[in-house]
């Protein structure tokens, strides 16, 4: 889902980025407790994310599947073609094995592996 969401982001397609997505899926694209909930929503703050240069690349940091849903944590970053980073996080998902086979986003926190521990 990683590489596949990174895949997506590059060819600058929303369509492509929505198509990851459950219809009732949760994005979370920082650090505030803003929830964007369903495929309207989620397009939104998809579209101002293909606002920003530069190519992405993630990669799974790790994997707990148990039946059909996967608990994800992907690390992510955004380059410019001088190699200037223009962002870089931690994100974790939540994902579930559709009927077809493939995987969707339920919940998708993009910065939720980077926020700072809580003491």
């Amino acid at each position: 889902m990683n590489e596949a969401f990174a895949q997506a982001f590059n060819s600058r397609d929303i369509d492509n980025l929505l198509s990851l997505y459950e219809v009732d899926a949760v994005l979370r694209v920082d650090g505030s407790e803003r929830s964007l909930i369903g495929l309207d929503a989620i397009a939104s703050g998809l579209q101002r994310l293909l606002q920003a240069p530069g190519t992405m690349t993630s990669r799974n940091n790790f994997c707990v599947q148990h039946g059909d849903v996967a608990l994800l944590r992907a690390d992510w970053e955004m380059r410019t073609q001088d190699g200037s980073i223009v962002a870089s996080g931690s994100s974790v998902e939540l994902v579930r094995r559709q009927s077809d086979g493939t995987w969707r986003y339920v919940i998708d926190h993009a910065a939720g592996a980077t926020l700072p521990r809580i003491i």
